[in-house]
């Protein structure tokens, strides 16, 4: 391996979270200081964000690294839980026993008990959850409580959540109001610059006893612009051109060893770090399966038979407005331009988009947040042509028009044409003119089936209907069970596997999630899949 070709003591480019190699960039050293007071005497909760690989985690654990002799911490790793699956797991963190069958209250007297206790002795208790964004609102809520015990000076449950951008815009929710006003540390962690890019490159290169240099200023600067200054795919980068160097015996890097280890690393990442409009957070199937399993398209009239099922989503026959044709100038039509500038609302987007499922959308469904009362599920994701091309239904898309975010639903798509719905208008246009104003990030529907995490043991339809799911995109037979036994979780793992997710053979909100939107029928289709235009 080239450790030792280029005499390195261990590999530098490793991308496991360790906290001796946390490059102390200016940010990092902010993020840390802010951290650190947030969680002071009087703090009980303090919040880190940043993009996904950007080093949350790394520092996290540096806090853990330097706390003081009398704190006991606890770790939680992607959490999907429940109200009570997640005062489980903090129990079992900090090995507190509770009973069999215990309910929310149970857990929470055993907790407060616990937490008294380690008070009386001198110690407190610091509880971080990763990748936070994951919890829903009435679990963060149920956190919230937990931190009302306290003495004069300070909480007895201090808590530091990490996660991504959309866990800022999660506590701006009316019901977390309280929560969010709780947060007395804050920090967004934001890439590396070219400067700072070089500076960790050296930093990791002489940190594993290697030759701080072999990366010439040239080729950091060409891996800061590809990778977005992203850590984690900095990492990968860099690794990769010293195994291409090994490979061909080179022992110093040239730039096009760079380059050539950017196309190698950055041609896979179907995400938003991609140099070209190619990103998406999800992995899917082929184009035949992806079209054979989303099912029939759903005519807006034919939702009436659904609306004995719908709690706040009443079923109603929307009229779309007719299309208009755009001219296509050599600049960007100005008519669109015109309806995109006052097109600043996500809210007008989103009840468009309900209404091409057939549905009238409450106030509560326009803020897009988890609802397992709700027929339609609503999530804000990440994409690019091909991910809309393989999930064939409308979608909310955020474009950029003189710098500024406007929202248009992806109604119809065929070839090099797209209809957008914009402020109650159809409008047809070529592909062309919107590719430059989007970069990725869109908002979608679907429909649910399922009402809780599904786990070893537990019976019932919906473990039923799971099993039978996967049966169908893993191209398994078919068999009828309603327990969730060795063989489902072992598709379950496979699935995971597949979809380069966590593999723990636990349906999850996120397996859940993804299962189902591999498998959506009865959809409003975007277009017929021969007619879908390439990326």
């Amino acid at each position: 391996m080239y450790q030792q070709f280029f005499g390195f003591a261990e590999l530098p480019f490793s991308i496991v979270p360790n906290s001796r190699y946390l490059y102390l960039s200016q940010r990092h050293q902010e993020a840390i200081f802010h951290l650190q007071e947030g969680l002071g005497d009087g703090g009980g909760f303090a919040m880190l964000t940043g993009e996904v690989g950007t080093g949350k985690t790394t520092v996290a654990k540096a806090i853990l690294d330097n706390l003081p002799a009398n704190t006991q911490a606890g770790f939680i790793l992607n959490p999907t839980f429940s109200e009570q699956e997640l005062l489980e797991a903090i129990c079992d963190e900090f090995s507190v026993s509770y009973g069999k069958k215990a309910t929310i209250k149970k857990l929470s007297q055993a907790l407060y008990q616990f937490l008294l206790e380690k008070h009386a002795s001198g110690v407190q208790i610091l509880l971080i959850i990763d990748e936070a964004q994951h919890l829903a609102p009435d679990v963060l809520e149920q956190l919230r409580l937990l931190t009302n015990l306290e003495t004069d000076s300070r909480k007895l449950l201090k808590v530091l959540l990490i996660g991504q951008p959309e866990l800022q815009q999660k506590l701006q929710l009316p019901q977390l109001r309280q929560l969010a006003q709780r947060i007395t540390g804050r920090y967004h962690l934001l890439p590396l610059d070219e400067m700072e890019t070089a500076h960790y490159i050296r930093f990791r290169l002489q940190q594993a006893g290697g030759d701080g240099n072999l990366f010439s200023n040239k080729g950091a600067k060409w891996i800061a612009h590809q990778t977005h200054g992203i850590p984690r795919l900095i990492n990968l980068v860099c690794d990769s051109a010293l195994k291409g160097a090994f490979q061909a015996s080179e022992k110093e890097l040239s730039l096009e060893r760079v380059k050539w280890a950017c196309q190698q690393v950055m041609s896979f990442q179907s995400t938003v770090y991609q140099r070209s409009d190619e990103n998406t957070s999800f992995r899917f199937p082929s184009m035949a399966v992806a079209c054979s399993i989303l099912g029939l398209s759903l005519a807006v009239a034919s939702a009436y038979w659904l609306s004995p099922l719908i709690n706040h989503q009443v079923a109603v026959e929307w009229p779309l407005p007719e299309a208009k044709e755009v001219q296509q100038e050599i600049v960007f039509p100005k008519q669109l331009e015109n309806s995109l500038v006052q097109a600043t609302g996500l809210e007008p987007a989103l009840r468009a988009l309900y209404a091409v499922w057939g549905y009238q959308a409450s106030v509560t469904d326009t803020f897009c947040q988890p609802d397992t009362s709700s027929l339609l599920q609503c999530i804000p994701s990440r994409g690019d042509w091909q991910t809309l091309s393989q999930l064939n239904i409308p979608v909310v898309l955020t474009l950029e028009v003189e710098n500024k975010p406007s929202y248009a639903v992806l109604y119809q798509w065929e070839g090099q044409e797209l209809e957008l719905l914009v402020n109650g208008e159809r409008i047809r246009i070529a592909k062309q003119w919107i590719s430059p104003l989007w970069k990725g990030e869109f908002h979608l529907l679907w429909r649910t089936s399922f009402t809780q995490t599904l786990k070893s043991g537990m019976t019932g339809e919906e473990v039923a209907l799971l099993d039978l799911k996967l049966s169908q995109i893993l191209g398994e037979p078919e068999r009828k069970t309603k327990v969730f036994d060795a063989d489902v979780k072992r598709k379950v793992s496979l699935f995971q596997r597949w979809q380069n997710m966590y593999v723990d053979g636990i349906a999850g909100e996120q397996t859940l999630r993804r299962l189902e939107l591999l498998t959506q029928q009865d959809a409003p289709k975007l277009a017929a899949p021969k007619m879908l235009g390439g990326a």
